[in-house]
């Protein structure tokens, strides 16, 4: 059964693993990973996931962990943050390996949920237009897509958190 843990120094060998995966270069979505960050050290690692740390006023990250595998991350917004925005209150990727298996809609579920809990009642979550697997995603979880419009190169979806009363 996967859960949500907060990013760990102790599984550093299966996040550079799932890294990998996803190649060089690749953004993986839900990690907060800058390109100013050095992972590849152990020392980098540890700075990145104590910045990490440090921005658990405005940002809650989730590493996706199942029998100590790294199988994704997912990150909820819900302090303010001048990047919600364009990039919406909750990004998240799941490795090529382990997609296509419902890890996503599992994953955004207790998003939503941890979201409902901060108070929240709306998140706008924001994917590319060509990602239909993302698109789905969302839409499992009553997306509902922003006027019904793409903006640019990508859709922009509410999620209500499901706040009793609402």
């Amino acid at each position: 059964m996967p859960e949500l843990i907060e990013p760990t120094r102790g599984l550093r060998a299966a996040w550079l693993e799932a890294r990998a995966e996803w190649g060089p270069g690749v953004h993986e979505d839900g990690f907060g990973l800058l390109t100013a960050d050095d992972v590849d050290s152990p020392a980098g690692f540890a700075a990145w996931l104590e910045r990490l740390a440090g921005e658990s006023d405005r940002c809650m990250y989730r590493w996706i962990v199942e029998d100590d595998q790294v199988l994704g991350g997912i990150a909820l917004r819900h302090g303010g943050s001048d990047i919600v925005p364009w990039a919406g209150h909750i990004g998240y990727g799941i490795r090529p390996s382990a997609r296509r298996g419902g890890l996503a809609t599992w994953a955004l579920g207790r998003m939503v949920c941890e979201a409902r809990g901060l108070g929240m009642e709306r998140l706008l979550v924001i994917c590319e237009a060509g990602n239909l697997a993302s698109a789905k995603t969302i839409e499992r979880l009553g997306g509902l897509r922003e006027d019904g419009a793409r903006h640019g190169p990508v859709l922009r979806y509410w999620i209500r958190t499901g706040e009793p009363g609402t």
